[in-house]
């Protein structure tokens, strides 16, 4: 993308969520239409292929900050009359126009211009034409759902992806196998033209070769001339132990390739952890819930409870309160340090809700038998109040 669609592309009308839209708001208005758009679910049909583009142009720009932030200053600098001031300020009194805002940003970064605003004030008066070096590929997102055990302990999954990619065919050269492109000769090679406008001298991609330096004749059939493709692609992620849901996992390099030889941009994978029907989790703790009568809680009893592997016998004192939580270390969920979070083991006291005529009367015998429950406060309470 270039300076000039900065500044002619209102990329937050593109994706429909206004000017202070949170990074989410913006993630979420990308994504369903990047559903919606998506060539494999609009096959042949042109105008939602050109749509599709311009979101992921918007998106390409608005999810990264810095180049979000520049976009912003570009736009309202240049709306203000902003850049008209400088101009005149500096170049005594000289006309000012688009063009050359666009010389500018050109010379200062190419096409694909991320430098910040003030460096393109100071462009406006020097400097020399650079050509557009390697980009680096951009990062992409996959997301994957795990069962409970998977993320505790970690597992490898073969994981689908289909993105852009290098055309197999020209090598991403863009020229039909047997032949090669040619060095523009408008350019010369350099992807840039300069013209001379008065005592300034403003340069702007070439137009004949779309700033790339050189010129296909014989397109190759399969990527058409664009030297890129869509592809679908399998890679073999390794989750490691003790991922939490809604955790992003960062593969190096296995993003979209780069461009013009840059290197390519990183996977992100977001996890999702699907609830047990046993264990909870806190951290790198396990929780878990037991059932315990009241008998058990006042005698004292051994309890057999299950760990993610093996099961292990938790004692419980006579007299034991219900929601008491008993700590078994280290078999939580594995550290990166090689450690291991704990179990915590909570016993609740069940309270049966039907009782045979010869349980009643055994309660009642118990009752009669026990001390009153010590709530000598509460009752000194009511009475100060009157009831």
């Amino acid at each position: 993308m270039s300076a000039k669609d900065w500044l002619e592309k209102d990329y937050y009308a593109v994706l429909g969520v206004p000017r202070d839209a949170s990074s989410a708001d913006i993630k979420k208005a990308y994504r369903k239409l990047a559903r919606e758009l998506h060539p494999d679910r609009n096959p042949g049909d042109t105008q939602a292929e050109q749509r599709f583009k311009e979101v992921s142009e918007a998106y390409a720009v608005l999810s990264d900050e810095n180049k979000r932030r520049e976009y912003d200053e570009m736009r309202s600098l240049f709306g203000s009359g902003a850049f008209r001031r400088q101009a005149r300020a500096g170049g005594g009194g000289m006309p000012f126009d688009l063009s050359d805002l666009f010389g500018a940003a050109t010379r200062t970064g190419g096409p694909g211009f991320t430098g910040g605003v003030s460096d393109l004030f100071s462009s406006l008066f020097g400097g020399g034409v650079r050509r557009r070096g390697p980009a680096r590929g951009r990062d992409i997102e996959s997301e994957v759902v795990l069962e409970f055990a998977e993320a505790v302990h970690g597992t490898t999954l073969p994981l689908t992806l289909r993105s852009p990619g290098v055309c197999d065919t020209c090598k991403g050269t863009g020229a039909k196998p047997g032949t090669t492109p040619r060095t523009c000769p408008y350019c010369m090679g350099t992807g840039m033209v300069t013209t001379n406008q008065g005592a300034f001298s403003f340069s702007e991609p070439c137009r004949e070769c779309q700033g790339v330096g050189t010129i296909v004749d014989v397109k190759c059939p399969e990527c058409r001339g664009t030297g890129g493709v869509t592809k679908t692609r399998t890679l073999t992620v390794r989750i490691p132990p003790g991922v939490a849901d809604g955790q992003r996992i960062r593969l190096r390099g296995k993003g979209e390739p780069g461009q013009r030889g840059g290197p390519p941009g990183d996977l992100y994978v977001l996890v999702h952890v699907r609830a047990d029907s046993l264990f909870g989790r806190n951290g790198d703790d396990l929780t878990l819930s037991v059932p315990i009568t009241f008998t058990e809680a006042a005698l004292g009893t051994e309890l057999k409870v299950p760990t993610l592997d093996s099961a292990v016998t938790v004692r419980v004192p006579p007299g034991t309160p219900s929601g008491r939580t008993f700590r078994i270390r280290g078999k939580g969920v594995p550290k990166r340090d090689g450690g291991a979070g704990d179990l915590l083991v909570t016993v609740e006291v069940v309270v049966p809700t039907s009782l045979t005529e010869a349980e009643r009367d055994a309660l009642a015998g118990l009752a009669a038998a026990m001390p009153a429950a010590p709530r000598e406060h509460i009752e000194a309470a009511v009475r100060r109040r009157g009831a």
